[in-house]
């Protein structure tokens, strides 16, 4: 039989998720071997990400290797995949989502988000501007690098905080330094966030991708994901915009996606929401959510956004 080669990158959240792939398919009989390849995201680490050039920064490596058959599968965080994937490789499933919430995580016991001289830290250009709207006295501080690093930054006071993802703090067993989460409808989370992406090469075995696929997709995180990612591809954004996107698949079986946009100050906030009752028009409303963003304004907000970087 086959041994499924699965392309990770060499963080120990990435390598978390490389190994629940491995013991998913190791449960349905499938040999693995994991092959760890460093991307441009892991080596540069003294700039944020927009200014790097966002666009594939955790993926691009791991694309290549699949296009050489160096590896059969691509492990990434769901909400690390670029909008717009190539033609000759393909999204092959997304696994079970996490709880999706952004956290406040800090090693001292309380920490008041009011206090005057707050820092945060964070990369995110979401979590920056959102910052700047709910709570105008943080001052945020870039925070690149693995959990690990970040959180060595915390223990020695580079800040008070940190803004994560509920999920890899979760899967890294962190929980107790969790001070606050945000709520979902306040922060409202990247596209895709909680989630593991596979992808693969479209030229894979049919078979094999139909095991993959059967093994590691869950339907109902995948149709939230569709509808999420139409949203970015849309807007023609990544990482690198402060962007939002959330999708929720009700027990009725209503499709609902909550997305939008907000200024680098957080003071211009555009959201839309949409609901529909027919799950095959999950890519539909992720593109007519996006296109009233940009209709109601967000056109503008995005302009000024990349005269603003143009002029750095």
């Amino acid at each position: 039989m086959k041994t499924i080669r699965i392309g990770t990158r060499g963080s120990k959240l990435a390598l978390w998720q490389a190994n629940h792939v491995a013991a998913c398919l190791a449960h349905a009989g499938l040999p693995t071997e994991i092959v760890i390849i460093t991307t441009t995201g892991d080596l540069v680490l003294d700039r944020s990400l927009d200014k790097i050039g966002a666009k594939g920064v955790f993926t691009e490596e791991l694309e290549q290797s699949l296009r050489s058959g160096h590896i059969d599968i691509a492990v990434h965080s769901a909400k690390d995949v670029q909008s717009t994937i190539p033609d000759d490789l393909e999204l092959l499933a997304f696994m079970k989502r996490e709880r999706v919430n952004d956290v406040i995580v800090s090693y001292a016991p309380t920490l008041d988000l009011h206090r005057p001289d707050l820092v945060l830290g964070t990369s995110s250009t979401r979590r920056k501007a959102m910052l700047k709207r709910y709570y105008p006295n943080a001052t945020t501080a870039e925070a690149r690098g693995n959990l690990q690093t970040r959180l060595r930054k915390l223990e020695e006071g580079q800040y008070h905080g940190l803004v994560l993802a509920y999920a890899g703090v979760h899967r890294m067993n962190y929980d107790s330094l969790i001070r606050y989460i945000l709520p979902e409808t306040q922060f409202v989370p990247a596209t895709g966030q909680g989630s593991v992406a596979i992808e693969c090469a479209r030229s894979l075995e049919p078979e094999l991708k139909f095991d993959l696929r059967r093994t590691l997709d869950h339907p109902a995180t995948h149709l939230c994901l569709l509808a999420e990612r139409a949203f970015l591809r849309t807007m023609e954004g990544g990482c690198s915009i402060p962007s939002f996107a959330l999708a929720k698949l009700h027990p009725d079986g209503f499709l609902q996606l909550h997305g939008g946009l907000i200024s680098l100050d957080g003071q211009q906030y555009i959201e839309e929401k949409i609901i529909t009752s027919d799950s095959r028009q999950a890519e539909a409303i992720g593109v007519k959510v996006a296109e009233n963003v940009l209709s109601r304004g967000g056109t503008e907000i995005l302009a000024a956004i990349r005269s603003h970087r143009d002029e750095e």
